[in-house]
C-alpha cells in the first residue's frame, strides 16, 4: 500500500482563467433548449416545496418522469436539483408548466443557476488542479472539459449529472487536500443530487482511507448530513428512509426499471457500441477522451498513483453502469449522459496528455469542441425529429459545409440568448461556436508559450 499513499496536491491558477471562464460561459450556457420532462419533473416539485409539500400531483399529472406513491406524484429523480432550483425559481417568478416550447428565458435562468453554475465551478476546480499537474495546460484542460464533452450539452437542461459531477469531483479534491470531513459533506450532497453518485462517495472514501483510520472516520462523519437528508426526504415522501424514488417510477418505465438492479444489468456488446462509438458515443462526440485515459497512465507514472487510480476507478465504474443500463442514452439526451459525473475525473488526464503529446491532444481537443458544440446546439431538435445524427454528428457537419443553411443541422439549431437580441438562430450558434473555439485557442496558446519558456 506504500505506493498508493496520497500525493501532494499542487493548486495553481491557469493563465487568463477569468477570461477562459467567460468564454466557456458564452460557449456552453447561452443555448436555450426547449422545456422537457426533466424540467417538469424537477420544477414542479420545486414549486411545491415552496408551498410546504414534496408532492406535485396536479403539476406532474401529464409527465411520465414521476414517482407514484400513496396516490400522489413526486419527481422520480433524486431531490437535490429541485431544492437547488428554489432561489432562482423564486427570483424570476417561474410559473408552472407548460413553458414556451421554443425556449423560455425564465426557465433558462433557473437552469443556469443550477447546472450552469455547476459547470463553471467544476471547470474552475479542474483547471486549477490540472495547472498544478502540468503548468501551462490547466486552461486547455478547463476548456476541453467544459465545451469539448457532453457536459456542456446538459449544463442548462435541469439534468442532475453536471451538478453531481461538480460535487463529486469537489469531494475528491477536498480529500486530496487532506480535508476528509469536508470531502464527506460534499460527497453526501452529491448523493442527494444524484443517486449514482454513491459510486463516487464509496471510491473517494477508499481514497480517504489511505491517509489513515482517523481520516476515514472524519470522511464517514461528513457523509452523515447528506445521507440523513436523503433519508428524511424518502421517509416523508415514500414512507421509509430506504425507499428511493426509483422504486415507484410511473408504469411506462416500471417494467424496465424493475429488471436487474433498478434497470442495470450486466454490460453488453450492443450497449458498448452505443456508448463508445454509436452515433452519440463518447469517443465520437469527444475523441479527446481517448487521450485523457492515456493521460491518467502518465499521471500514475509521475507518482500520483492513488489519484490516477481513483480517477480511473470512477471512470470505469460509471462506464460499467452505462453499459448495463437498459437505456444507455437515458431517453431524450445528447448521448451517454449517465457517464457525465465521471467526466472531470477522466478529464484530469488531459493535463499530462497536453504536456506530453501537445499537437495530437490539441487536434483531438479541437475536434471534440467542434463536435460537442454542434451537439449542444442541435440535440433536442435532432432527437424530436427521430434523426439523431444519422451515422454521426460528423456526417451532419459535412453536410452542413456542403448545403449550409438548408442542411438538417442548420434547421435543428436551437435558440440562444443572443437570438432574443436579434442574432437569429444561426447567428447565435455562430457566437456560441466562436466563443468555444476562441477559448480553446487562447488556452492552447498559453500552453505553447509556457512550453517554450520551459
Amino acid at each position: 500500500m506504500t505506493g498508493l499513499r496520497p500525493a501532494l496536491i499542487e493548486w495553481r491558477r491557469p493563465r487568463h482563467e477569468t477570461v477562459l471562464l467567460v468564454f466557456v460561459a458564452l460557449g456552453a450556457l447561452l443555448v436555450v433548449h426547449p422545456p422537457g420532462a426533466q424540467d417538469t419533473s424537477r420544477i414542479c416539485v420545486t414549486r411545491s416545496i415552496v408551498h410546504g409539500s414534496l408532492s406535485a400531483t396536479s403539476c406532474l399529472a401529464g409527465n411520465g418522469d414521476r414517482a407514484e406513491f400513496g396516490g400522489r406524484f413526486y419527481t422520480d429523480k433524486a431531490p437535490g436539483v429541485s431544492f437547488l432550483a428554489i432561489p432562482a425559481a423564486q427570483i424570476v417568478r417561474l410559473g408552472p408548466p407548460p413553458w414556451r416550447h421554443d425556449g423560455d428565458l425564465r426557465l433558462w435562468a433557473v437552469r443556469l443557476a443550477t447546472g450552469g453554475i455547476a459547470l463553471l465551478v467544476c471547470a474552475l476546480l479542474l483547471g486549477r488542479v490540472a495547472e498544478g499537474i502540468a503548468p501551462g495546460w490547466g486552461g486547455a484542460t478547463l476548456v476541453t472539459f467544459s465545451v469539448g464533452t457532453l457536459a456542456a450539452s446538459l449544463a442548462v437542461d435541469n439534468f442532475d449529472e453536471v451538478p453531481a459531477a461538480a460535487l463529486g469531483f469537489g469531494a475528491f479534491l477536498l480529500a486530496w487536500r487532506r480535508r476528509p470531513g469536508w470531502a464527506g459533506i460534499v460527497a453526501g450532497l452529491a448523493l442527494v443530487v444524484e443517486y449514482q453518485a454513491a459510486l463516487i462517495a464509496v471510491l473517494v472514501g477508499l481514497y480517504a482511507a489511505l491517509a489513515g483510520g482517523r481520516a476515514l472516520g472524519r470522511y464517514a462523519a461528513g457523509l452523515v448530513p447528506g445521507v440523513a437528508l436523503l433519508g428524511l426526504y424518502d421517509q416523508v415522501a415514500f414512507g421509509s428512509p430506504f425507499h428511493l424514488s426509483y422504486r415507484y417510477v410511473s408504469k411506462q418505465f416500471a417494467v424496465q426499471q424493475a429488471g436487474g438492479f433498478f434497470g442495470i444489468h450486466a454490460p453488453s456488446w450492443h450497449a458498448a457500441r452505443l456508448v463508445l462509438v454509436g452515433n452519440r458515443g463518447l469517443f465520437v462526440i469527444a475523441p479527446v477522451l481517448l487521450l485523457a485515459a492515456a493521460g491518467l497512465v502518465l499521471l500514475w507514472r509521475r507518482g500520483a498513483r492513488a489519484e490516477s487510480l481513483l480517477c480511473g476507478a470512477v471512470s470505469v465504474a460509471f462506464l460499467v453502469l452505462e453499459l448495463g443500463y437498459y437505456d444507455p442514452y437515458g431517453g431524450d439526451s445528447p448521448g451517454p449522459r449517465f457517464f457525465i459525473p465521471a467526466l472531470p475525473f477522466l478529464a484530469l488526464g488531459l493535463a499530462p496528455a497536453f504536456a506530453r503529446w501537445r499537437v495530437v491532444t490539441a487536434l483531438f481537443a479541437a475536434a471534440s469542441v467542434l463536435a460537442s458544440t454542434a451537439v449542444l446546439l442541435t440535440w433536442p431538435a435532432a432527437v424530436n425529429a427521430a434523426a439523431v445524427y444519422r451515422w454521426s454528428v460528423w456526417r451532419e457537419l459535412a453536410l452542413f459545409l456542403r448545403h449550409g443553411s438548408s442542411s438538417e443541422l442548420a434547421q435543428w439549431a436551437q435558440k440562444t440568448v443572443a437570438s432574443w437580441l436579434g442574432a437569429g438562430r444561426l447567428g447565435g450558434a455562430a457566437i456560441v461556436l466562436t466563443a468555444a473555439l476562441g477559448a480553446l485557442f487562447l488556452a492552447l496558446s498559453d500552453g505553447w508559450r509556457t512550453g517554450r519558456r520551459s
